[in-house]
């Protein structure tokens, strides 16, 4: 038992990887990531700077907008510390309870990324299928509900994760497979039984994540049922093309999640590091990048 609690306290640090295998390489990524971080900062800043400004932005899609860059901006800066940390200075290690707390927000921050897309569904849902009530249907008060419920499930769901952790003793490797924390990256390191972590993880993903997926698919669904129901080909068309934008947009928060979180961790084991790597690093960088860009070009309004 001492000699537990002696492995236990002596991994109170975790161990972050840059590049796996070559350390020596880490700062070849520091100016590319710096980049991508201030295009981020930059586009996500530059959305809801616009739709302040703009009085014809005053709108509920461009406020389900505004959550997104905001929900951007903050998945990107829960992962700026260890990167930063990393290839920059070249200090991969973490304080325990450091870890914890940014795996606790990239986390908390996903789902409510998740949240915010199914929302901006059924916004277009309800755009197309009552354009004369739009505005009346989702009104200030709703939108900002709906913010604050999409908040309060991600921290709900995801609050117990931390203390799963922290029942794990810890006593083999402290070499984390990412540049950053995760739940399953953390619990992979465990000496014990992460049963319950598993199965906790799993039902969050399933309740969550792949509730949302079948929300999305339904608003869709409905959303073309009444498309086809429009006469005019060239309407119909036109109706469909406002919808680009935010398909884009899922599909770049969830085809990488997808390979990340679910096909390459569970499946493709026995795939090379970097490619984890590289593909953890997509899912999390990727789309707080590119939706600005997606919703600039495709938008005319912005």
């Amino acid at each position: 038992m001492t000699n537990l609690n002696a492995s236990q306290a002596n991994h109170r640090n975790f161990i972050l990887t840059g590049i796996p295998g070559t350390p020596d390489k880490n700062p070849w990524l520091a100016f590319p990531l710096g980049f991508l971080y201030t295009l981020t900062l930059l586009g996500n800043g530059t959305i809801l700077a616009v739709i302040k400004v703009e009085p014809s932005l005053h709108e509920p899609t461009y406020y389900f907008l505004s959550i997104l860059a905001l929900t951007d901006v903050s998945l990107s800066m829960s992962t700026l510390p260890s990167m930063l940390s990393i290839y920059w200075f070249n200090a991969p290690q973490i304080v325990f309870d450091a870890c914890i707390m940014q795996m606790f927000f990239i986390h908390v921050f996903g789902i409510v990324e998740s949240g915010v897309l199914v929302s901006m569904a059924f916004d277009r849902f309800v755009a197309i299928r009552n354009p004369l009530h739009y505005v009346s249907i989702l009104t200030h008060d709703v939108i900002r509900k709906t913010g604050i419920a999409v908040l309060t499930r991600a921290v709900c769901v995801v609050f117990p994760v931390p203390f799963l952790i922290k029942c794990l003793p810890f006593c083999h490797s402290n070499v984390l497979s990412h540049s950053y924390c995760l739940h399953q990256n953390m619990m992979r390191l465990a000496c014990a039984s992460t049963r319950i972590n598993s199965l906790y993880g799993l039902i969050v993903v399933i309740f969550t994540l792949g509730l949302d997926v079948l929300l999305t698919l339904l608003s869709y669904v409905l959303t073309l049922k009444t498309v086809l129901g429009i006469v005019s080909r060239g309407e119909r068309l036109k109706t469909l093309s406002t919808c680009l934008s935010h398909m884009s947009t899922v599909l770049l928060f969830y085809v990488p999640f997808m390979g990340a979180a679910s096909m390459i961790h569970r499946f493709w084991e026995h795939l090379s590091p970097v490619v984890h790597m590289v593909m953890a690093d997509i899912y999390l960088l990727l789309p707080p990048v590119l939706n600005p860009i997606v919703y600039s070009v495709k938008t005319k309004q912005i």
